[in-house]
């Protein structure tokens, strides 16, 4: 895959709202396969688009991968045959691969994760407002329109039309942060009427800001956003109950996906960083079973 071709499916991964990790090599100390400049894309799934090494590296990205797309979180990823543990330092992750041909690699690892969706429905001034300050903080805002199922906020400013119904879809759904625009006498009657609470829906929406304007408004309903930190609900699939194995050859510890190369043996599974401990591992199973028992 050229690299024109992996910013294109990284481009349509941002437009579907799939989180996926961007890894960039940005050094390479020879032997290695990989050079500065390579990329992949780690998706949640495990899958891995791209080329930033042989089996034994790809292993260690996709493992990394899917954490940070839990954290969240950038890294600068080093995988060398040599132990480094006591060189770790913020910002860097250092991974010891025995199976490396003897050079290092360092790798960029960027998680590209969705923006919060938030959804507004209404025409009102402060609907608009909470869509411009929405796109000024860098949200997804969207006008109307079904709730889609990676929400992360509704937010009700139409004075009263249609409001039930948006209100109990949101919450039906699951929304983190439902939010009606009603002084708090109105937002009353419209929660008994509908049986909810104020923890499934905040009414008035937004911190007490003294805020009067419409745009006043927008800004205290996100700080409430803001300060609640609703999670997205852009689903990352479980990694599983085993989520690694070692390698019975090299003893690396390897990420089991979809794509890793493994051997049944005596009724066991046993995984492999490379095709090249697997093919050593079925010419001689015993000798390495007896190196780890």
């Amino acid at each position: 895959m050229s690299r024109f071709d992996l910013l294109e499916r990284a481009d349509a991964l941002r437009r579907a709202r799939e989180p996926y990790v961007l890894a960039t090599v940005v050094r390479a100390q020879r032997p290695t396969s990989a050079k500065a400049g390579d990329s992949a894309l780690v998706l949640a799934d495990g899958t891995l688009d791209g080329f930033v090494g042989g089996t034994c590296a790809e292993s260690t990205v996709r493992s990394v991968g899917l954490q940070l797309l839990e954290s969240g979180a950038s890294t600068l990823l080093r995988i060398t045959p040599d132990d480094e543990a006591d060189q770790a330092q913020e910002g860097l992750l250092i991974v010891n691969n025995p199976c490396l041909s003897g050079g290092t690699l360092e790798i960029f690892m960027e998680p590209m994760l969705p923006a919060p969706l938030v959804q507004v429905f209404g025409d009102a001034p402060v609907a608009r407002a909470l869509l411009r300050v929405g796109e000024a903080i860098g949200y997804a805002m969207v006008a109307g329109s079904a709730i889609a199922p990676d929400t992360t906020a509704v937010l009700v400013a139409s004075h009263g039309y249609g409001e039930e119904a948006v209100l109990e879809a949101a919450v039906r759904a699951g929304v983190p942060y439902v939010g009606l625009i009603a002084s708090r006498r109105r937002g009353d009657a419209v929660l008994d009427s509908l049986g909810l609470t104020r923890e499934q829906v905040r009414t008035p929406a937004g911190l007490d800001i003294g805020a009067r304007s419409a745009a006043e408004i927008a800004v205290s309903v996100f700080a409430e956003i803001i300060a609640q930190r609703p999670r997205s609900t852009v689903e990352i699939p479980p990694a599983g109950p085993a989520v690694a194995a070692i390698d019975p050859v090299c003893g690396m510890s390897v990420e089991i996906s979809p794509t890793s190369l493994y051997a049944d043996h005596a009724g066991q599974t046993y995984y492999f960083c490379a095709s090249g401990c697997k093919a050593a591992f079925l010419a001689d199973p015993q000798r390495y079973l007896q190196a780890t028992s």
